[in-house]
């Protein structure tokens, strides 16, 4: 094989011959750089769905196992105040007052989903306490389980799921990320307020349903 070239009159050929036998090795070294990333990316597990922003199907397979009473939720405390310049609704260790309307908002979310067959638990945390009286209007002298949570997270969790019932766990970020950690799913990097679902229908294989943050409850759907 013989590559002809003409430049201004001048002639050139280049003997490519001894280029062939290397052709199906750069093939396969091609085809290796884009198969290998390819493969760890399907074997990769898949991200955490946002219930949120018109995912249809998310949004109805949570409604459809509320109804049923198969739900563990996880749901993250509102903005503490240690951890901002925002004025305290009352003690250094709790919430902001800004905070307050998210905590009433989102559980008025709940409340729309409905509560007559709901457990809520809440971490001893004044932030979560409080987070726990403004959504569901009650909060407990608190679980230290919902603090202590490494490696048990999911185990602890389908412990105090009462079959028919749902649960809600009023908790820190820390918990969310043991509880994906136990589901192996990827970490995901949930706000103030978000809530985290999982489906207990079958208790010997729970399942990630995904998430919502806390502003994005007005872009659930189910239609």
């Amino acid at each position: 094989m013989e590559l002809r070239l003409s430049l201004f009159g001048v002639k050139r050929s280049i003997d490519l011959s001894g280029l062939a036998r290397f052709r199906n090795t750069w093939v396969v070294l091609a085809a290796s750089v884009l198969v290998i990333p390819l493969t760890l990316w399907l074997l990769a597990p898949a991200a955490v769905p946002d219930l949120a922003h018109g995912n249809v199907a998310g949004a109805q397979a949570l409604k459809d196992g509320w109804s049923k009473g198969e739900i563990i939720v996880l749901v993250r405390h509102v903005e503490r105040c240690d951890h901002s310049k925002a004025a305290c609704l009352s003690g250094h260790d709790g919430i902001t007052d800004r905070s307050r309307s998210v905590a009433v908002s989102v559980g008025a979310q709940f409340e729309q989903l409905g509560l007559d067959k709901a457990d809520v638990y809440n971490s001893p945390m004044m932030r979560t306490v409080q987070t726990a009286g403004y959504m569901f209007n009650k909060a407990a002298t608190g679980e230290d389980w919902l603090i202590s949570c490494k490696g048990r997270m999911l185990q602890d969790a389908l412990a105090h799921k009462v079959p028919g019932r749902n649960l809600i766990l009023v908790t820190h970020s820390e918990c969310m990320a043991q509880l994906e950690k136990d589901l192996k799913v990827p970490a995901s990097t949930l706000g103030y307020g978000a809530s985290l679902f999982v489906s207990a229908a079958s208790p010997a294989a729970p399942q990630m349903l995904g998430f919502i943050e806390a502003s994005d409850w007005r872009t659930v759907t189910t239609q």
